[in-house]
């Protein structure tokens, strides 16, 4: 029977006593029924994960004994990073879940030109926080013990300028000669720009060329925005990480 993992923002040690959030209290006793004595697996995104087992689980909180440390050890060998136009609702919880379960490390949120959501930043602050959930959500199903880290969204030419100057970059661009099939080789950071449902406008793709964007084709047809990132960073995976 699958172990319930579960992620707690606190430090975790062998044969500590510790008392759980709320969110993790509540979904470990009221969504899923658990009890004293039964047993769970925490993580705290430093890339171990504790056995524990519940000590108590009351209406005054629920606590857990943690067990020894084991590495998990499913990170991806290569660092993809996704520079993402901000989709509206559904889409966007979809591209940050299935981009956590296929190995991202770090997603930017933007807003461009073509921007369908205008976030001001109260709605920003509540989305964002959000955003980070579902990556929660998505490590404690996919097994991951590091969290991808998720920025505020801000203006695209913004989030460019905090890019890793070193980071190999790709512009999705059906039109591009370059392909994944082409390229050579990939180390280090890699950073691939998906624009939101209108595309990326001139001035958008003039700023990404001018922080070192180069185009990428990634076969001969027009990808929605929460089709292109995930089928990008599979391709990728496929080829120079640990989809094999």
């Amino acid at each position: 029977m699958r172990t319930t993992r579960v992620f707690v923002d606190l430090p975790l040690a062998a044969g500590v006593r510790v008392a759980l959030p709320d969110d993790a209290a509540n979904h470990l006793v009221r969504v899923l029924r658990m009890q004293e004595g039964d047993a769970c697996v925490l993580f705290n995104g430093d890339g171990r994960e504790f056995p524990a087992t519940l000590l108590a689980a009351n209406k005054r909180g629920v606590e857990a004994e943690v067990g020894a440390p084991r590495d998990v050890g499913n990170e991806s060998p290569l660092r993809l990073a996704l520079v993402q136009g901000i989709a509206r609702g559904e889409k966007m919880d979809l591209i940050l879940q299935k981009a956590t379960e296929l190995g991202i490390a770090a997603v930017h949120p933007v807003q461009s030109d073509r921007s369908e959501v205008k976030l001001d930043a109260e709605r920003a602050a509540k989305r964002l926080a959000h955003w980070r959930c579902v990556v929660v959500s998505a490590c404690e199903q996919s097994g991951r013990a590091r969290v991808p880290e998720v920025f505020a969204a801000q203006p695209l030419q913004a989030a460019l300028t905090g890019l890793d100057a070193q980071a190999a970059k790709f512009l999705l661009d059906p039109e591009a000669t370059t392909s994944i099939a082409t390229i050579e080789a990939l180390r280090g950071d890699v950073v691939l720009a998906i624009g939101p449902e209108g595309g990326w406008s001139d001035r958008d793709r003039q700023a990404l060329h001018g922080a070192g964007f180069v185009g990428l084709r990634l076969g001969p047809r027009i990808l929605r925005t929460e089709t292109a990132g995930l089928a990008a960073i599979a391709a990728m995976q496929a080829r120079f990480g640990d989809l094999r």
